[in-house]
């Protein structure tokens, strides 16, 4: 699903508009037709139209790579000069996607089409719960695209076959929790299945005789095509991919995929920069954390070891809740707590609300302690903070304040809620994510924290090091895993040493890093970037150094390269000294 949702941002779209410069308008018009040309299978169903599905034979998509090289070099020979600094933070966008492209092409990673958390066989459980189903018309469009589903599953299982022949296929792990997350997909009772989901609370302005012709109708679709689908899926991943996909957790164990892994670290960083020197800063992070921790345990008088205080926080009843909804509240109280604090730090904030609601019980069990999903003014959804209240003994109430903060605000709603509102952008860079900015700020928002007053007991403080440490430990067990030979207990064992997480939550979040490689990495070198541009800032800005502009001078352009926010930061300084 990562890579389908980079790629939409190529597809059918009109990329920058009113650009002056006539030489980037004339390559971006040439990407556009090209796209147009070699259009890609979209399980996205928009809630107006079902989209037709396109499916790219393999040959297609070498052959469009070959047209896009000339077009990637071609932007990044324009020279400086000739743009505008708005000109040019359009174009590094457009390289990171290009190059991006090319590159899961290249290394054929297209044809491992999931990660440790689904892809696109679940990818429905992240879209149709935002979608309107508000009239008739919605549902006979729903149930129209909800027919060709079966061809989007049997089209990704085709690139599955190709994976086995070509040995690029996810490690056995990942596969493994595949078919546990397929589970809830091959369910033989209709009316539980996710795809019935939008037709159990029908409006009530729809009469009651189509209500029941609607429900009726998902029946019957769900299960004569949808179900028999699912089944033949898990069918094929349990019996013939399974017993051939490699037993090394690491990219590595593919072909190239020791080169794919040095491509995954410079694309999620934005970075020029090696694994090896990812590794080193971990270690030295990891250093750094921990005296911190220990100070704190020392102020708490407690007496034993440092794997004796990890003991008693994840295994004393009061640290984790005994409800879904006693968490659900307390992350809702810890989100209106932060969002008072915000006008004291940004001179700008958002306009559209969030929620806080559980992760979807159908991705609930492999997924992580808390996500966030955009909302849309135009379709009238605010933005939601998921909180997973499945396995209550593995949500620890003292990492929930570092969790708000990074997910809620002022993370990712206030940050990709303001990208969203910038109306002098064009859509491809509102709606952009770009990993070392999102998660980046991200983890600095939970740094933030600490100035907001929201952690009031020290094991708060200890939770937030606790997720300070598991980004920078993820330095360390990324590159360990997929580019150093680390086995997936070895991983394990270093991230549950290191952190107070619950074992459950290690984990899952180490399956992720083995299903997603390289994008681990990216909360904590941009954190790191963040933070050092705000420490150059306040030294050279020294007394006039205020807080909200610097805040305002990040976020500003919504999602950029770390390269290009530092030359932001730096002209917003130099603006800073002019004044």
């Amino acid at each position: 699903m990562r890579k389908l949702l980079a790629l939409l941002f190529l597809i059918g779209a009109t990329f920058v508009y009113g650009q002056s410069n006539e030489k980037l308008l004339s390559i971006i018009e040439r990407i556009d037709e090209l796209n147009d040309a070699y259009l890609v299978a979209n399980p996205i169903w928009q809630g107006e139209h079902p989209e037709a599905y396109v499916f790219q034979k393999i040959e297609n998509q070498n052959e469009k790579v070959d047209k896009l090289r000339p077009l990637l070099t071609a932007l990044e020979q324009l020279p400086d000069e000739e743009m505008t600094d708005n000109e040019i933070i359009n174009r590094s966008i457009l390289v990171l996607q290009l190059r991006n492209e090319i590159s899961e092409i290249d290394y054929k990673i297209y044809l491992i089409p999931f990660n440790a958390e689904g892809g696109f066989f679940n990818a429905p459980s992240f879209f149709l719960p935002n979608l309107p189903f508000t009239s008739a018309a919605d549902y006979e469009s729903y149930f129209k695209w909800l027919r060709t589903f079966p061809d989007f599953l049997a089209y990704n299982q085709g690139l599955m076959k190709n994976g086995i022949k070509e040995k690029i296929q996810a490690p056995k792990i990942i596969v493994k929790n595949v078919l546990d997350l397929l589970d809830t997909w091959v369910n033989e009772d209709p009316t539980q299945h996710p795809f019935y989901r939008p037709v159990v609370d029908i409006p009530d302005q729809i009469p009651a005789n189509e209500r029941t012709q609607i429900q009726n109708q998902a029946n019957e679709i769900i299960s004569k095509k949808i179900i028999p689908a699912y089944q033949e899926l898990r069918e094929f991943v349990s019996e013939k991919y399974l017993p051939t996909a490699p037993k090394t957790e690491g990219i590595s164990g593919i072909k190239n995929g020791k080169a794919y892994y040095e491509n995954r670290v410079r694309h999620f960083t934005t970075l020029d920069i090696t694994p090896d020197s990812v590794y080193a800063t971990g270690l030295a992070e990891v250093a750094r954390i921990r005296a911190q921790m220990d100070q704190i345990i020392a102020d708490v008088e407690f007496r034993g070891s440092f794997a004796d205080f990890l003991a008693f926080l994840r295994t004393d009843p009061q640290f984790y809740p005994k409800t879904g909804q006693e968490l659900l509240n307390r992350a809702a109280w810890l989100s209106k707590k932060a969002e008072g604090q915000l006008p004291k730090l940004f001179s700008k904030l958002y306009s559209l609300p969030f929620t806080v609601e559980p992760v979807p019980d159908a991705i609930a069990p492999k997924y992580t302690g808390g996500r966030y999903v955009g909302g849309s003014r135009s379709q009238n959804k605010p933005g939601i903070y998921w909180v997973n209240t499945y396995n209550l003994s593995s949500r620890t109430l003292y990492t929930l304040p570092a969790l708000s903060l990074h997910e809620a605000v002022p993370g990712h709603h206030l940050q990709i809620t303001l990208a969203s509102e910038l109306t002098d952008l064009p859509d491809y860079r509102a709606n952009y994510y770009i990993s070392a900015f999102g998660e980046g700020w991200g983890l600095y928002s939970e740094y933030l924290g600490e100035e907001m007053g929201m952690y009031e007991t020290p094991y708060e403080l200890f939770g937030r090091y606790t997720y300070e440490m598991w980004r920078a430990c993820r330095l360390v067990v990324d590159v360990g895993l997929h580019y150093k030979g680390w086995t997936r207990q070895q991983a394990i064992d270093y991230m549950a040493e290191n952190t107070a997480l619950s074992l459950h939550e290690v984990t899952t979040e180490i399956d992720r890093y083995i299903g997603w490689p390289g994008q681990a990495v990216s909360y904590k070198m941009g954190e790191l970037t963040i933070k050092n541009l705000r420490a150059k800032a306040t030294d050279e800005l020294g007394e006039s150094f205020d807080i909200q502009a610097f805040h305002d001078a990040i976020l500003r352009n919504g999602s950029v390269p770390l390269p290009i926010l530092e030359k932001e930061i730096d002209t917003y300084i130099l603006s800073q000294k002019g004044n």
